[in-house]
């Protein structure tokens, strides 16, 4: 039996597997080693998670994470995943994840949309080209935390309509402070940020929230996108911006000449399947 676990900035899903079928489930908060100690990692997973995953030690834990993406963040992983689980262990970047879930062992180009966004060729088991995403800061085009970052700035410099800020900050219950202070004080910025934009997703009749949300998606097309050959290719997306967007998305996609082969909120049913042979490890 296997521990299978995919994990954003916000939410960590877990899966302890045996073979293709999912014995326990659950989620935790989001690990990240770029804004977490190995310390506060191992006290998340040991405080979250349901007491069966601790019960002996399994064949493996495959842990596909946000932040994982270079040697030195891998090994504050890897360290609190075996201290934990007292069991043989695989850290891969959540960009790796979610390319073997969307796409399995086909050929094609993953995306990710969620608190982050992120995008990368993949030829049915590893990535072969990818576009730096560079964080909430620099980049993360069309995420939930650039999203926000968008509308937030529009609501504090008075650009946003009046009538849709005093609605945000009412839902809420913040004020332009508060909304300073989350960005600026939070150690984790990009949630609250990330958090702030599904106000936007319930007011898309709203043409200032259609044009922030149809503008943004399209930057991650020509900064992102563009840089690969995708014509031909199945183009995938997973995650909850993309799905809550998803028609946005599609039309963008239309416009800039590309077509979307699949729309999801996670990618773990994939990633059963792909490990659920022992191919996948070979």
């Amino acid at each position: 039996m296997k521990i299978i676990a995919e994990s954003s900035s916000t939410r960590t899903e877990w899966t302890l597997v045996d073979g293709a079928t999912i014995v326990e489930h659950a989620f935790t908060e989001g690990l990240n080693p770029y804004f977490q100690s190995r310390r506060e990692i191992s006290h998340s997973i040991r405080l979250e998670l349901p007491d069966a995953f601790f019960r002996k030690r399994w064949e493996h834990v495959y842990f596909y994470g946000a932040g994982c993406a270079n040697v030195e963040k891998n090994k504050i992983m890897e360290s609190s995943l075996v201290a934990q689980f007292k069991t043989p262990v695989t850290v891969e970047s959540d960009l790796l994840g979610a390319a073997r879930g969307l796409l399995v062992r086909q050929p094609g180009l993953a995306c990710i949309l969620g608190t982050g966004s992120n995008s990368c060729m993949y030829d049915g088991k590893t990535i072969v080209a990818n576009v730096k995403p560079a964080g909430f800061i620099l980049g993360d085009e069309g995420s939930g935390a650039n999203l926000g970052k968008i509308f937030v700035a529009d609501c504090l410099k008075g650009i946003a309509p009046k009538q849709l800020v005093e609605e945000f900050y009412d839902k809420y219950r913040i004020t332009s402070d508060n909304v300073m202070d989350a960005v600026y004080t939070d150690p984790l910025p990009n949630r609250s940020l990330s958090t702030y934009s599904f106000f936007l997703s319930e007011h898309l009749d709203n043409e200032y929230v259609y044009q922030l949300v149809y503008t943004a998606f399209m930057q991650f097309f020509t900064r992102n996108i563009a840089s690969y050959d995708y014509k031909g290719v199945p183009i995938c997306f997973v995650g909850s911006t993309a799905c809550n967007y998803s028609d946005v998305l599609r039309r963008v996609a239309s416009d800039f000449g590309a077509e979307i082969s699949m729309i999801v909120r996670c990618s773990m049913p994939g990633l059963v399947e792909y490990h659920s042979t022992d191919a996948a490890e070979r």
